[in-house]
């Protein structure tokens, strides 16, 4: 991923909560195979940290992923900016973004590893079910898990980057971000926020 200096980020605490925030990744192996999936980052397991997932065993794509490196896309808030918006002339349209690339070799889990990564991910979305027996008897959990095949990805290198306008003068930063939290479309709302929550491209 190209990352101009100034769009870098950098602090390990913001890239693994942008993980943790935006969590549900796409996988893409060396063919160039990709399969969406939800992900777990423990960012104190090993220098950089590790990611947990789990295919459906259906889907070949797991089948020649042991000891192959990776990488997962972490696909956060973006919109389109309007040249408008802008008060320097002349100026063209673009599209803010945030990403995070992570790079690592696979290696497949146990039946053990995976029960305690997929009760990891239960307890992040909805941590009552862990408790549910009636609705997730353990047996049923146990047929299940024989579905889908776990896997961790031992991360050697991540690339993150924000482009939300921080480059641009104050006058058009304080432009794109006002017509963004006006805007009634999701997407620009969302980027908004995370503008507002990382004190990027605000104007200020």
């Amino acid at each position: 991923m190209y990352i101009p200096k100034n769009m870098e980020m950098t602090e390990a605490e913001a890239i693994s909560k942008f993980i943790s925030d935006y969590g549900f990744g796409i996988l893409v192996s060396p063919d160039l195979s990709g399969t969406h999936l939800p992900f777990i980052f423990e960012p104190e397991e090993e220098e950089l940290g590790c990611l947990y997932g789990h295919f459906a065993r259906s889907n070949p794509h797991w089948e020649a992923l042991e000891s192959q490196r990776v990488m997962v896309i972490f696909n956060g808030p973006h919109s389109y900016v309007s040249p408008t918006w802008y008060q320097s002339k002349p100026a063209v349209p673009t599209w803010n973004y945030a990403a995070v690339h992570c790079y690592g070799v696979v290696t497949l889990l146990n039946d053990e590893e995976n029960e305690q990564a997929m009760n990891q991910l239960v307890a992040k979305y909805e941590p009552e079910l862990l408790e549910a027996t009636e609705l997730m008897p353990s047996d049923y959990q146990a047929r299940l898990r024989k579905r889908v095949v776990g896997f961790k990805i031992l991360v050697d290198d991540i690339h993150a980057k924000e482009k939300l306008g921080q480059h641009r003068k104050v006058d058009d930063q304080a432009g794109v971000f006002s017509a963004l939290i006006e805007s009634t479309h999701p997407d620009a709302v969302a980027l908004s926020s995370y503008m507002k929550k990382r004190k990027l491209g605000i104007g200020s």
